[in-house]
Parts: C-alpha cells; structure tokens; sequence
C-alpha cells in the first residue's frame, strides 16, 4: 500500500497518515518515508504513544544519532540521545535549562561543525493553547532571493553562536552562553548550503548569526537581519499546533525553526527530541 501523505501548508510539511512508527516496518515503506522527508522538508506523525527506546529506534533509520555532548544540561540523564524541551522544574525546585530552547530562528547545531540532518521531537504534554512552532522552508527562501542578492551572499559564511539568546524572563542566559561558548567556540557556516542528497540550495542563517566572517558586526547585521526577514516571510511558514503525542521530524539542511513561547508558562511544555548527526561544515573560528 502506498505511503498516505497529506500536505500541512503551501509552503512545506506533510502529515504521515496511518502509520505506527513503533512497530516494525519493511524497508520500501522506510525508503518511502524517507523519500518524503526530502520532498516536504517536515513530516508529521500523530497518535504515537511510544517509548523513548522506540522513538529512539525509529531516529535511528535517519542515520546516526548526536548524544548531545555539545547540550550536557540539556540532555535526558538515562537516554543522552534524548534532548530535553520541557518547562518542567527541576527535583530540587529551580527553573529547567531548557524552558526557553528554540525561542529564536535557527537550524540545530547549526553551531558546531557537524550539523544535524534531521531532528525527532515528541510530545508528551502541551499546554491548553500555543506552544506552537514555525518553520521555514529555506529552499523556497533562497530560490525568491534576485540574481543580485544570490551573487552577493554566494561566497558568504555565517559565524553561528550556540547557547539561547537571552530573553526578559529568563536570568540564565548570560551564565549558559559563556558556558556554551567554552563547550561550542564559534563556527562559521556557508550562507547557502547545498543540500548533500538533493543538490538544491538553501539559505542557512538564522538568529544564531553573530557576524559574517570577515565583516564586522555592524557591516553585518543589516543583511542577517533582512535574509531572516525574508526566510520567515508567510509565503515560506509553516505553524505547527501540537497535539499530545505528535512525532515532527524536520530537514534541518533546508529548513529554520522557532518555537513561540505564546502559552501559559504555569502548564507544561513537555517534549524529547533526538537529533540525526548531518555531513561535516563549517569550520571553527576563533575571535568570534
């Protein structure tokens, strides 16, 4: 029986329809999956009440899994292939590490020099309303972008930060960037990629972007600013309303994502994400 796809928005995403990623699964239906992964960019999978050794299993058909020693606060302490989204207090009462992960455009582990090709994130429990997360298809963006603008940003690299940008309710900030910057010094990353499977060419920036290698800051940030602008018109979104159970896996080779913090804090976010280790990129820079 053929895969049962239907489309999430104009711009990018389907939903997988009748399919348990628990159970076991043949190798055509697989390669049918994955084809559609490369197509849509996003794939969403509802109803999976799974276990994390199963949604670990299923990741692993993507390819080899990250285990997150770039995140050590961020991870799952039983599963390191487990990152942690949650808003969930910690045993001993303070604030988790990750309540605000993602609350700015970018593309995971964009910061190091192996970046992600796909990303797993579970739901186990959303708040009443929003909580939501957009995403941005990259290829679209760039292919809008004038002959001009391609010729100008074609030889550029982006200098990627990790660590959360610091946010008016969140007092970690500071503390976690200068420990991330020790863990993960800076890496410069090529304004547009070529996707490794599929040839096409994606922008690849984001709000991690501190600078162009080889501009400064200043020289830099009124075209960061515009190229984020652009990627994130509507044309190019796509809003994702989470359910309770949901699986969503993203290219992160040709798509951009943030989550909104448009909910009630007081209820909790809880959601796992594994992480599909990508090609090699980038290269480190060291007076970022």
């Amino acid at each position: 029986m053929a895969l049962q796809l239907r489309k999430l928005s104009y711009a990018l995403g389907a939903e997988v329809c009748g399919v348990d990623v628990a159970r076991g699964m043949s190798e055509s239906t697989f390669g049918e999956i994955y084809h559609a992964f490369l197509q849509h960019g996003i794939l969403l999978f509802r109803g999976q009440d799974v276990t994390r050794e199963q949604h670990i299993e299923f990741s692993r058909r993507f390819g080899e899994l990250d285990r997150h020693e770039a995140l050590p606060r961020d991870r799952h302490p039983q599963y390191p292939e487990l990152l942690m989204v949650t808003n969930e207090p910690k045993p001993d009462g303070s604030p988790s590490d990750t309540q605000y992960t993602g609350r700015q455009w970018h593309s995971d582990m964009s910061f190091t020099t192996v970046p992600s090709l796909g990303s797993l994130l579970k739901s186990y429990t959303v708040p009443e309303v929003g909580g939501d997360t957009l995403f941005a298809n990259m290829h679209a963006a760039y292919e809008a972008l004038s002959d001009g603008m391609k010729k100008l940003i074609a030889g550029l690299h982006g200098i990627h930060l990790s660590g959360t940008r610091k946010l008016a309710n969140d007092n970690s900030g500071v503390v976690r960037a200068a420990e991330q910057k020790r863990l993960n010094p800076p890496v410069a990353q090529p304004v547009v990629r070529v996707h490794p499977e599929t040839g096409r060419k994606a922008l690849y920036i984001g709000e991690k972007v501190k600078r162009f290698d080889g501009l400064t800051d200043e020289e830099s940030r009124p075209l960061i600013d515009y190229l984020v602008r652009h990627a994130t018109k509507p044309e190019f979104v796509y809003r994702h309303q989470w359910r309770k159970n949901d699986i969503v896996v993203w290219d992160n080779r040709c798509t951009m994502h943030q989550a909104l913090g448009d909910f009630d804090e007081t209820q909790l976010r809880h959601m796992e994400r594994t992480t599909v280790l990508g090609t090699p990129s980038g290269y480190v820079v060291a007076d970022a």
